[in-house]
């Protein structure tokens, strides 16, 4: 008896088109009956099938749609039960983050890539960083800050000239974006286990915002962050092609 599959798609035409001829060949079932969910689309996508699956035990296969497909296998119609029986599992953890606004709301949110904070207004952002309870750096001026998984370091922490990470590390990756002072401070690497705390200076008169995996949180006070190992996400990727090597491949593009 094979595989009960789940398949989603994205909006975009050339997604909803794969997922037409993927149900031509396979049953779709509900994604609490399936063994696996299979994603069609982008990276972006991916990200939103993890979240919305985070209570199931099914690992999610990705299938790319869309543009980069960094977290994503090659599309293909054909041989896909076999392809799924064969592929390698990588398991990784989100962020927590606990984003508190100048209004006193408190936010929660999970992220798989990282959570990053960016000036929302025209003055460059002020920031404390706090690590495990003692103050690391009294001020930051920077465009903004991050806070990167190994999974989310080849994402928005490479474009801004932080480390790539290996999956396997028990390391986060703090980065700055466009600092000022410290001038061209890179940022550090911090455990698995840290947990990190940024104040924000001067929050009404430099306005910043928090966002972890495209959820925004507008004009915050403070934010705090820390691994989850709580929540799992299973990830489904063909032989020879899993999150390790796709890390080590991209640094030596």
């Amino acid at each position: 008896m094979g595989q009960k599959i789940a398949f989603l798609a994205s909006d975009a035409p050339i997604a909803q088109q794969g997922l037409r001829a993927l149900e031509d060949a396979h049953d779709n079932v509900e994604m609490a009956d399936a063994d696996v969910i299979v994603a069609l689309g982008g990276d972006g996508f991916m990200l939103t099938t993890l979240h919305a699956t985070q209570d199931l035990i099914a690992p999610v296969y990705g299938m790319n749609r869309g543009t980069v497909g960094f977290l994503m296998n090659e599309f293909s119609i054909e041989n896909l039960s076999e392809r799924l029986l064969e592929a390698e599992e990588a398991v990784i953890h989100p962020l927590s983050m606990t984003a508190t606004c100048v209004d006193g709301s408190i936010h929660k949110a999970l992220a798989i890539n990282e959570v990053s904070l960016l000036r929302a207004g025209p003055q460059a952002a002020k920031l404390e960083i706090v690590v495990d309870g003692k103050r690391r750096m009294d001020e930051l001026v920077c465009d903004g800050a991050l806070l990167a998984t190994p999974a989310g370091s080849t994402a928005y922490n490479y474009s801004a000239h932080g480390p790539i990470l290996p999956i396997g590390s028990d390391v986060l990756a703090l980065t700055a974006m466009s600092a000022f002072r410290p001038r061209r401070w890179r940022g550090a690497l911090l455990p698995s286990s840290a947990k990190v705390r940024f104040n924000v200076l001067d929050a009404e008169k430099r306005p910043v915002m928090a966002d972890a995996d495209s959820r925004s949180v507008l004009n915050v006070e403070s934010v705090e962050i820390h691994s989850d190992p709580s929540v799992s996400h299973r990830i489904l990727f063909d032989p020879g092609h899993g999150l390790e090597e796709r890390l080590i491949r991209e640094q030596f593009v």
